[in-house]
């Protein structure tokens, strides 16, 4: 018995976490890509990018869990009815109950997971991701200053820089006006420039090396013209806002975090109406993993004779599209016309009832097929279009 458990673990294995690391892989390319233009553009340095994609990998995982194992146990007890192994087990004694043991060791596993994950682990996420792309737009990141742009530090100064290597290090082509309270100002260019950090939190010094410094006062008629090695020019950073505090949005609220919001008699009605759609959807996300391996049976045992894989196709479509159910529940009850609870446990019972009725009939009746009628529409399907093939008429003729 341990040895069938071990065989349909190995079988469960492959297709879960290959479909987990594919799927984050496709999810993480995706977003990369729109990742380095918003940090190009705002002028941040690369390195922020990997972090704003760590803080994205709690989403990919939340969404791949689900599929992950909805394709892992299709896939695997699609093996065993093509191969004929699960006639053979079947004979042997072993029905579709026994078999199921460790498809729901996977559930219940990967249902605590998708639980610790979306409750606990994504709304810290999502706010360290959002503190980013502030950190980003404010400049804290060193974003503030852009090269080859004229950048301005308040009303009094102005800086440009031609060209930077080593990520900052070395800066080239400087530029630098400012204007004093007293109608002076002064004017330097330089060769290279580096910035240094000093005690003082508001004020960096930007110190400039080989360069030409033209002063221009009321005190004294001409400009004066002065040329230097090393110059040590004070620049006042930009004044920045704190980051708001976490909490705002839903989504950055944990489990217990949103069940008090939604209890809450001092909260208004929409704002407690929202925490408890919000709470009701990721708990019925969790919950409904654990129907997932009954609904892979049903769809991953073809009729007999027959390699179709539509079930595989089907399985993507059920679970996709009630996903995009519970997110229309969430937002319908997120508006208070309708308790959270019923709006998202009612679409849940619906599909628990057909996800029961499809595993009875494969598992309890004799032949049963859930999807048989569309099984056999397919087949008609395939079969015109392989006549119509310009191949095939030449054969046939």
């Amino acid at each position: 018995m341990k040895s069938i458990d071990r065989y349909m673990a190995r079988l469960i294995a492959v297709p879960l976490f290959s479909t987990l690391i594919i799927a984050a892989m496709l999810l993480v390319l995706d977003r990369m890509r729109r990742l380095f233009d918003f940090v190009a553009t705002e002028g941040g340095p690369v390195n922020v990018v990997w972090k704003m994609l760590a803080n994205l990998m709690p989403e990919y995982l939340g969404l791949g869990i689900p599929i992950g194992l909805m394709l892992g146990t299709l896939l695997a007890f699609r093996k065993l009815a093509t191969t004929s192994e699960l006639d053979v087990l079947r004979a042997v004694g072993m029905g579709y109950g026994r078999l199921m043991r460790m498809p729901y060791v996977y559930a219940l596993a990967l249902a605590l997971l998708n639980l610790g994950i979306v409750g606990f682990v994504q709304p810290w996420a999502r706010y360290n991701y959002e503190e980013l792309r502030f950190d980003l737009r404010s400049g804290a990141l060193g974003a503030a200053i852009k090269v080859g742009e004229f950048t301005s530090f308040g009303d009094r100064m102005t800086l440009r820089i031609e060209q930077s290597r080593d990520n900052g290090a070395n800066l080239s082509g400087i530029f630098v006006n400012t204007i004093q309270k007293d109608g002076s100002w002064v004017t330097v260019t330089a060769e290279k420039g580096q910035f240094l950090a000093i005690d003082d939190p508001d004020t960096i010094i930007f110190r400039l090396t080989n360069g030409t410094l033209v002063n221009k006062s009321p005190d004294f008629g001409n400009p004066r013209v002065l040329t230097f090695t090393q110059h040590d020019l004070p620049i006042p950073l930009p004044a920045m806002g704190d980051f708001r505090a976490r909490g705002n949005d839903n989504r950055e609220l944990t489990l217990p975090q949103l069940w008090q919001v939604g209890h809450d008699p001092a909260r208004s009605a929409e704002m407690r109406s929202a925490s408890l759609a919000d709470f009701h959807f990721r708990l019925v996300e969790a919950m409904t993993i654990f129907l997932l391996p009954m609904l892979a049976v049903a769809l991953g045992v073809p009729p007999k004779r027959s390699t179709s894989a539509l079930g595989v196709f089907l399985s993507i479509v059920m679970i996709v599209t009630y996903h995009k159910i519970n997110e229309y529940a969430q937002d319908f009850g997120s508006l208070g016309r309708v308790n959270p609870f019923f709006a998202l446990w009612g679409p849940f019972a619906l599909f628990s009832a057909l996800v029961g009725w499809m595993y009875h009939v494969v598992a309890h009746v004799p032949g049963g097929q859930p999807i048989g009628a569309l099984e056999k529409w397919f087949g008609k399907l395939a079969k015109m279009l392989v006549r119509l093939l310009p191949g095939r008429k030449k054969a046939d003729a």
